[in-house]
C-alpha cells in the first residue's frame, strides 16, 4: 500500500521518541539515526491496514533492530582501540528524551550509559523501557516477545547491575557549575594540590580516541593520578598546539543531563569532558575526543548560541 502524507506524518511525529529509545539503547547517536531511519523504512514498505497500534508497532520494530545492532556491537567493541565510551549529546537535544523524573535524567547520564555496556541487548532494552519511557511490563513482554514475568525478572538483574557502579546523590546545576568554575581554575593553575581537593579519592579519567586521537589506553585512577593527568593536559605545549592545529576554545556546558566543558577549534568541536560531579566531589571525568563521535555535537554546536568561551587553551 502506497504510503500517504498521513503516514509520513505520523512517523514524524513518533521520531523523538523512537530517537531517544534507540541512543539509549546504543549509546550512539550516528548509530541511533540509523535506526529510525531502517525503521522508517520498515514503515514505509509495512502494510498500514494492518497496523492497529502505530506507536507500539513502531517501538517494536526499533527496538528488535537495536538488539541486534548490539549484538554486533558487542563483537565490534571486543577490537576497539583504548576505551568505549558513548558519544555525548548536549543540551536542547531532543535525542535525551523525556527528563521529568530522575529516573529519566539517570538513564541517559554519561555514567550510566556506560554502565549499561555490562547489560545483556534483553537487559538493556528492558532497562531503557522501563525506567527510561515508563512502559508497563506487559507492553515491553510484547515488544520483546517474553513473558511479563520475565521482564519484571529481567529488570530487576538489570537494575541491580547498574546500581553496582551508580553515579552517587546528584548535586543540583548551580552547585555543579561552581565546581567546574573551580575544576578549570585549579587546572590551569600549574599545581597539583588545588585539583585533588576537588577530587573523590576514588576519582577516574577515561578518554576515548577511537585510535584516531591519542588517549590512554587505560583509565587515571586516584584523585592523585587524576589531578596530574589533568594538569598536564591543561598545561600550554607547541606540541599540543600543533597535534590539534591551533588553540581551541573551552566551553561550559550540559550534555547528557551533566555538567561538561566542550573543546572547540575553528566551529569544530573536537572533544566533550563530561564530569561526574557528587557531593563528595569531582568522581569522574569521561573524556570523548574520536571524532566519529562528535559529529552530531559539532551540528547542534554550529545550530546554538553558546555565548563567550571560558578561556583558550594551549
Amino acid at each position: 500500500m502506497a504510503m500517504t502524507m498521513n503516514d509520513v506524518d505520523r512517523f514524524e511525529a513518533a521520531r523523538p521518541r523512537l530517537e531517544a529509545i534507540a541512543y539509549r539503547l546504543l549509546g550512539s547517536a550516528s548509530e541511533a539515526e540509523d535506526a529510525v531511519q531502517e525503521t522508517f523504512l520498515r514503515w514505509q514498505a509495512s502494510d498500514f491496514d494492518h497496523i492497529e497500534v502505530p506507536e507500539a508497532w513502531l517501538t517494536k520494530v526499533l527496538t528488535n533492530l537495536c538488539l541486534n545492532q548490539l549484538t554486533s556491537a558487542r563483537a565490534r567493541r571486543e577490537t576497539y582501540v583504548g576505551q568505549w565510551l558513548p558519544e555525548p549529546v548536549l543540551a536542547g537535544d531532543p535525542m535525551l528524551g523525556p527528563a521529568d523524573t530522575a529516573e529519566q535524567r539517570e538513564s541517559v547520564s554519561f555514567a550510566v550509559l556506560a554502565l549499561l555496556e555490562r547489560l545483556s541487548p534483553n537487559e538493556r532494552a528492558v532497562y531503557v523501557l522501563r525506567e527510561a519511557f515508563d512502559y508497563p511490563h506487559r507492553e515491553i513482554a510484547e515488544i520483546l516477545d517474553i513473558t511479563e514475568a520475565a521482564s519484571q525478572q529481567i529488570l530487576h538483574r538489570a537494575k541491580k547491575h547498574v546500581a553496582q557502579g551508580k553515579a552517587r546523590t546528584e548535586v543540583d546545576e548551580d552547585a555543579a557549575r561552581r565546581i567546574v568554575d573551580e575544576f578549570l581554575a585549579a587546572a590551569t593553575s600549574g599545581r597539583t594540590e588545588p585539583l585533588v581537593r576537588l577530587l573523590t579519592q576514588d576519582a577516574i579519567a577515561v578518554g576515548d580516541g577511537g585510535g584516531k586521537v591519542p588517549a590512554r589506553a587505560r583509565a587515571f585512577e586516584g584523585d592523585l593520578a587524576v589531578a596530574k593527568f589533568m594538569r598536564g593536559l591543561f598545561k600550554p605545549s607547541k606540541a599540543k598546539r600543533d597535534l590539534v592545529g591551533g588553540s581551541p576554545d573551552v566551553y561550559a556546558t550540559t550534555a547528557n543531563g551533566g555538567p561538561a566543558l566542550v573543546v572547540v577549534l575553528d566551529g569544530r568541536v573536537i572533544g566533550v569532558m563530561c564530569l561526574e560531579v557528587t557531593p563528595d566531589g569531582i568522581a569522574a571525568f569521561r573524556n570523548q575526543v574520536n571524532p566519529d563521535k562528535l559529529e552530531r555535537v559539532t551540528r547542534r554546536w554550529a545550530a546554538t548560541d553558546h555565548g563567550d568561551p571560558l578561556l583558550r587553551v594551549f
